[in-house]
């Protein structure tokens, strides 16, 4: 009989050792060794391949494999979810049998968002929802305060009489299982053989085969792995909420990643109402496209015209600028804020919110080399409005100029908008897919735009209905946006 054996995993990277050491040798995280029992493999090494003849004769027929020019080409049908904006970074929907993680901080809305899903899919196809951490009447309390207002409300009149249930055809074809065994959720997965499942979360699932405790490595794994088998083999298409460690990555191994066709993140501040909804890997689609919703009282809603907001709408003031950023294919007008301070330190404070601050500091020692600013002797903040990142550089020319209003204490106008990318040598540079960015900011109000020179617009200004400023240098743009030479006290 083989005898048990014991391995020490990882628990951030899955890397083995047969011995215990205070620091992962694969990833360098510290205690993150945990001991697991292993049964022993048998000596030697199974015949598994095939061994070539010593003749030499010919080799055997493929049995399942054919030419990929043979192979039929059938339509993706791809499940509406009900939700443009989830539709927008899925690349159009959920693909059968397509396996889907969604990660977040906790408290952000991810179950919200998924019982939401499931309630709008469960219209037009069967949805099983497996809720491995909260309990079936903790989620069905859940349901009713998000998918059900109506209902409440009609009910509410005859709450002293009778208790208030919804008719059994609200929840269309949406079942739910409050399951932890990874056999019982197969079991009933085989048995409905649902288009769309959701289970919530992969971390809280365990597999009665390991010994190891739920949440770890080789459990996550090996539940992730059972799952992706079934909903391959059946076309299932399987949503995976993963947790989220203090760093900010998901839990569990790497290979959890690799073994789903899309990683989904869901960011923002979970004080603010807000949400952004982005694709880190995606088999089916792109990545970098962005959802935006906002937390409401009756669940989540989605956000159509997210420009508005992420623009602040108040009094102008100095420090502030206006830029329109892509993400994805779609334009967003979003409000800078700087605050530049005198510095009671030897070196002065950078801090960046939403941009990166290498940036930063590449931007303010442009503006001080060919502007004369001393911005060295004086503190800098920046920060995007509405918590969005803007990682392109088209938004260089916005920076720029919400530091030096805030140095002059200048007010920027409020109906200008700037766009450009800012070179070494004091140079704007073109930016791409600068008509789209025109077009949304002439929707929302404004009237003019200061944008690099020789940018070779297909369309005219009146066309825009927006006033165009080009310029090819920074001084010339911010003399433009201020009306005055920022260089002259």
């Amino acid at each position: 009989m083989a005898r048990s054996v014991s391995a020490y995993i990882c628990q951030s990277c899955g890397a083995q050792s047969r011995q215990f050491f205070g620091r992962c040798a694969a990833c360098g995280s510290w205690n993150s060794l945990v001991e697991q029992a292993q049964p022993a493999g048998r000596d030697g090494r199974t015949d598994r391949f095939r061994q070539p003849t010593e003749s030499g004769g010919d080799a055997p027929a493929p049995k399942r494999s054919t030419p990929i020019q043979d192979q039929g080409t059938p339509p993706l049908a791809r499940l509406d979810t009900g939700f443009s904006e989830l539709d927008r970074v899925l690349g159009g929907g959920l693909v059968p049998g397509a396996l889907v993680l969604l990660g977040g901080d906790p408290g952000i809305g991810k179950s919200t968002l998924l019982l939401q899903v499931a309630q709008a899919m469960a219209g037009h196809c069967s949805v099983l929802y497996v809720s491995a951490e909260e309990s079936a009447q903790q989620v069905r309390l859940r349901w009713r305060r998000l998918v059900t207002p109506s209902l409440q409300e009609k009910t509410s009149a005859s709450a002293n009489r009778l208790p208030r249930e919804e008719p059994p055809s609200s929840g269309g074809g949406l079942q739910l299982l409050a399951e932890t065994d990874l056999d019982r959720v197969l079991e009933e997965l085989e048995a409905l053989r649902p288009a769309v499942a959701v289970v919530d979360s992969i971390q809280a699932l365990h597999d009665p085969n390991l010994s190891s405790a739920p949440g770890t490595v080789a459990q996550v794994r090996e539940c992730a792995a059972a799952l992706q088998r079934l909903a391959k083999h059946h076309g299932v298409a399987l949503v995976l909420v993963g947790h989220v460690t203090k760093e900010g990555v998901l839990a569990g191994p790497k290979v959890l990643e690799h073994l789903v066709d899309a990683v989904l993140t869901f960011e923002g501040d979970r004080f603010a109402s807000h949400r952004l909804l982005r694709a880190a890997k995606n088999r089916f689609g792109a990545t970098y496209e962005l959802g935006v919703f906002e937390m409401r009282d009756g669940g989540l809603a989605q956000v159509t015209n997210p420009s508005e907001l992420f623009l602040g709408g108040g009094e102008p003031s100095s420090g502030t600028a206006t830029i329109v950023a892509f993400e994805g294919t779609r334009p967003l007008v979003v409000e800078l804020q700087a605050l530049v301070s005198t510095t009671s330190y030897a070196s002065p404070r950078r801090t960046a919110t939403g941009i990166g601050t290498n940036r930063l500091h590449q931007i303010l020692a442009v503006i001080e080399k060919h502007l004369g600013l001393p911005l060295s002797r004086f503190d800098c903040y920046l920060a995007v409005a509405g918590g969005l990142q803007v990682d392109e550089p088209a938004g260089d020319l916005g920076v720029a100029a919400a530091v030096v209003a805030s140095y002059r204490d200048l007010i920027l106008p409020p109906d200008t908008v700037l766009i450009g990318e800012l070179g070494l040598g004091g140079q704007l540079r073109p930016v791409g897919q600068l008509e789209q960015r025109l077009q949304e900011a002439s929707r929302l109000g404004f009237t003019r735009a200061i944008v690099p020179k020789g940018t070779g617009l297909g369309v005219s200004e009146a066309a825009l209905g927006l006033q165009l400023l080009e310029s090819s240098s920074l001084a010339e743009a911010i003399v433009g946006a201020l009306g005055v030479n920022p260089a002259e006290e």
